[in-house]
């Protein structure tokens, strides 16, 4: 490199620039001193000259002509691989939600109310008493336990209480939790029901026991008619976050966890009544089972990139477990219609993948709010579509923000 200062090499720059101009604009050629500088002719200068000059020697012309001739020359042919999807500096895009296990439970104990409460309506409505009793205490089990896992959740018992301050019926939240206000004092007089033969047969406590069951038959119906909304509210709640994989699953959610309410509702009765009651239960095991192995199916091979939480790491293993779970289940509550033992080791079953289909979607959505790709290829994709569609097709193509929907998509400006 040159000793010469800065200075001296930017007035000889601008030297040669100013001959350029000159030549460009027809005047004069530069002088013969000045060739060494100024040598813009058709002839390149050479490297002596350029020694001379102190520049840097021309380049030759082989390496490019190797570049474009390709291979036909002698040259590499330079290829470029193919790039892979990375966000700002790795983090994610969405912020993963806050939610710990305790919700995936509060979503199986919902279900698990849910179903018993079911079962305990059907055993009323047939006259099985075992049914009937076993659903009752299940669901006030079930609640009970929902309603601490919620609260929990919340930080302070005083935040439930705020949110019955407001019905919105565009929230799924503040609906939920209206359901289970409702569901929870019904399951509870039920249950308490069951207590009547218990209470002695002479003064107020023989009003009370007579009161008890008519109480108990009309609030075990009002349970039973809450109960469907119970099970699958909280499906709509996920579906309704921002979160790409349950976003995706609005239409499969809530079928999925309807039928693993159902299904977590007749192992109760396979478990606690007696094979000659547990008809209905064997019934209502086989239609929770086909509505939440059709529902799980969907979700994981009806999404695309999106199936693709549901069928790796713990969420696939979970729900792969779940069905094995749910079809030794449901086989052990057909075969063994006279074995009270195969009958309650197929309710435990059915529990068993009722839990694993609930942590299951819960840890499959955690895992794609958390890998960006999960947020901006299938967007990308839908904005793709919706370029090849005509201007005036309406749906999620329309609006400023093509390809997004719902929860996904921000707020319009003023």
């Amino acid at each position: 490199m040159s000793n010469r200062p800065v200075g001296d090499r930017f007035r000889r720059f601008r030297d040669r620039l100013d001959a350029a101009t000159r030549i460009l604009a027809g005047g004069p050629e530069p002088a013969a001193d000045e060739s060494h500088a100024t040598n813009f002719g058709s002839d390149a200068r050479s490297d002596a000259g350029a020694e001379a000059a102190n520049l840097a020697p021309a380049p030759s012309a082989a390496p490019s002509e190797r570049r474009r001739g390709g291979g036909r020359r002698g040259g590499e042919e330079l290829t470029v691989g193919e790039a892979e999807f990375t966000s700002y500096y790795g983090r994610p895009i969405l912020k993963p939600p806050v939610w710990h296990w305790d919700i995936a439970a509060y979503l199986f104990t919902g279900g698990l109310a849910a179903g018993s409460s079911l079962l305990a309506a059907g055993g009323q409505l047939t006259g099985r008493p075992a049914l009937r009793r076993a659903g009752r205490i299940a669901a006030l089990a079930g609640v009970t336990a929902s309603s601490y896992f919620l609260i929990a959740d919340l930080g302070r018992p005083a935040r439930f209480h705020h949110m019955l301050r407001v019905a919105k019926l565009t929230s799924p939240m503040s609906v939920g939790t209206w359901i289970l206000s409702i569901f929870g004092p019904a399951a509870g007089a039920a249950a308490v029901a069951e207590a009547a033969p218990w209470l002695p047969g002479h003064g107020l406590p023989r009003l009370v026991r007579r009161m008890l069951p008519p109480v108990g038959h009309a609030a075990g119906l009002a349970a039973a008619a809450t109960a469907p909304a119970l099970a699958t509210y909280t499906g709509v709640l996920l579906a309704d976050t921002a979160v790409p994989s349950w976003h995706e699953a609005y239409p499969q959610l809530p079928i999925v966890f309807a039928g693993s309410a159902l299904a977590s509702g007749a192992a109760v009765g396979l478990i606690a009544a007696p094979v000659a009651q547990a008809g209905p239960a064997r019934r209502m095991a086989v239609a929770g089972a086909a509505l939440e192995l059709w529902g799980s199916h969907r979700v994981e091979h009806r999404l695309g990139l999106l199936s693709e939480p549901y069928t790796t790491a713990t969420p696939g293993r979970l729900l792969r477990a779940s069905r094995a779970l749910t079809v030794v289940g449901v086989a052990g509550a057909l075969v063994g219609r006279r074995s009270r033992v195969l009958s309650a080791l197929s309710g435990g079953a059915l529990l068993a993948a009722s839990v694993c289909t609930r942590f299951g979607i819960f840890h499959g959505g955690i895992a794609s709010a958390k890998d960006p790709k999960y947020t901006v290829m299938p967007q990308r994709e839908r904005a793709r579509q919706c370029e090849r569609q005509p201007p005036d097709v309406k749906g999620p193509c329309a609006g400023p923000n093509p390809g997004m929907r719902g929860s996904q998509r921000p707020p319009a400006q003023p």
